[in-house]
């Protein structure tokens, strides 16, 4: 390193930086760096390169840069308050911290920030990488913050967006399923079905739905059951929940929705003896039931990976013709609402 360096006219620090692709050295000084690194043949030691990774762990870089997080959820507050959010925000915090990394907080709905202005102000900080916290209704990013999105390297954690379509992390939500089918078996159970609004399985290109319906080949065919997929319009005409149900009958059933057991508790049926309840996302106002923990605070970490890759390859910044995705795997917990073998 010390011969690349002098013949860069450059301190070794600097091309230490330069070869991990560190975006405080110039792009041309890095790419100069590296050109002179592979005429001496210089090549990284796998060993010596882990060892640095697990020193930097255990020795977070004081602060470098900043990223900005965009709270893309209608609500405000949702970073704080919102059931899910506030577990992927906490990832990201804590993955930037660990590489030395400033979160600045933007709301995607703020009246004030249009387009033009929020590029303005990253461009004003120096921010480079951008994640996009909170889409809970659509996966459409409004077309006013396209300059943008085509200016910086961009994540968007929980859902795959379109126009544009961006790198994102995501909980495994086909896997997921397949798991809760997998334990629902294993204690018993013969006839699952999915309760869930066809806009969120919607929302997740079907990942749900499709999870469900691979599980379900596994079993006889008298005990494949269909999704009810109404959930919202069943809000307010319970009686479209209680017809599909009594026709079908299910043993056990995965949601994601809490009022599917003050339906059950109308209906006069007790949870776990008459009917087993899985929660395909677990959260703080279900603590008590069994089922999925999608693990969201570590999308939010795998987001903010994501993000650094990106901006220590210049030539992924903006809307990349391929962009990556990264799932992370759930765990199943046991719970109150299914029966013990």
């Amino acid at each position: 390193m010390s011969t690349i360096a002098a013949r860069a006219g450059v301190s070794k620090n600097t091309v230490s930086l330069a070869l991990r692709h560190d975006p405080q050295i110039p792009a041309d000084t890095r790419r100069r760096i590296e050109e002179i690194a592979r005429e001496l043949g210089y090549a990284k030691n796998p060993v010596v390169s882990q060892l640095m990774a697990e020193l930097r762990k255990a020795h977070p870089a004081g602060y470098r840069r900043t990223f900005a997080l965009l709270n893309a959820n209608h609500d405000l507050l949702a970073f704080t308050r919102h059931p899910t959010v506030p577990a992927y925000v906490a990832g990201c915090r804590r993955r930037a911290a660990l590489h030395g990394y400033s979160l600045d907080e933007f709301w995607l709905h703020d009246p004030e920030l249009y387009g033009d202005r929020l590029n303005r102000i990253l461009r004003a900080r120096g921010i480079r990488g951008v994640i996009v916290v909170g889409l809970m209704r659509e996966n459409r990013l409004p077309q006013r913050f396209s300059v943008t999105w085509q200016n910086h390297a961009v994540v968007v954690t929980g859902v795959r967006t379109r126009q544009p379509t961006l790198p994102f992390a995501c909980a495994d939500h086909h896997s997921l399923v397949l798991d809760a089918m997998e334990q629902t078996r294993r204690l018993g159970y013969r006839r699952p079905a999915l309760v869930l609004e066809h806009a969120i399985d919607a929302l997740v290109d079907g990942r749900f739905s499709a999870g469900f319906w691979l599980g379900q080949q596994s079993l006889p065919e008298s005990d494949r059951l269909p999704a009810f997929l109404d959930v919202e319009a069943a809000r307010t005409e319970p009686a479209l929940f209680h017809a599909w149900r009594e026709r079908h009958q299910p043993d056990v059933i995965f949601t994601l929705h809490t009022v599917v057991r003050e339906w059950l508790q109308a209906a006069g049926l007790r949870v776990p003896r008459d009917m087993g309840l899985v929660q395909l996302e677990m959260r703080s106002d279900c603590a008590d039931w069994a089922g999925i923990d999608q693990h969201n605070d570590q999308t939010g970490e795998a987001a903010v990976d994501m993000l650094i890759s990106q901006i220590h390859n210049d030539d992924i910044l903006g809307m990349p013709a391929s962009p990556r995705s990264t799932f992370i795997g759930g765990s199943w917990r046991e719970g109150n609402t299914v029966r013990f073998q």
